[in-house]
């Protein structure tokens, strides 16, 4: 969390999403509303499920909704971003953004993945818009 904060601090967040307005709002543990979805042919329903949000900011029109692990991060589930995806859907009419934020400690280097779902009621239809590293010196 500490490197997340860093990084907002140094106006990473708000560069990589060209957005100078954002603001730390959302943090922490919240319960979905009811909502629907596709994996593959199966319809799933979610009613209260438990999501939480390492990090959110909220700019003029949009909300930036961040997923963050320590370095050395093999692999993640898709349900850690949509889950929270789906939920601010639903609470905010301005436009949900997906990051996924990684602090490598040994190359010192921040990096940041845009990831949005192509079919918000899909949840295979997960896609990576952008990434970029950076280094803070």
């Amino acid at each position: 969390m500490q490197h997340l904060d860093f990084a907002y601090a140094a106006s990473l967040i708000r560069t990589f999403m060209k957005d100078p307005t954002l603001v730390l709002t959302i943090r922490g543990r919240k319960f979905t509303p009811q909502f629907s979805f596709k994996v593959g042919s199966q319809l799933l329903e979610a009613h209260s499920v438990q999501t939480e949000v390492d990090a959110g900011y909220e700019g003029k029109n949009q909300v930036v909704l961040i997923e963050a692990k320590s370095s050395g991060t093999a692999n993640t589930i898709i349900r850690q971003l949509y889950y929270p995806f789906r939920q601010w859907q639903e609470h905010t009419a301005k436009k949900v953004y997906l990051l996924f934020f990684e602090k490598n400690d040994i190359e010192d280097t921040y990096y940041i993945w845009q990831f949005k779902f192509v079919d918000p009621e899909d949840y295979n239809s997960i896609r990576l818009v952008r990434s970029k590293s950076f280094k803070i010196i």
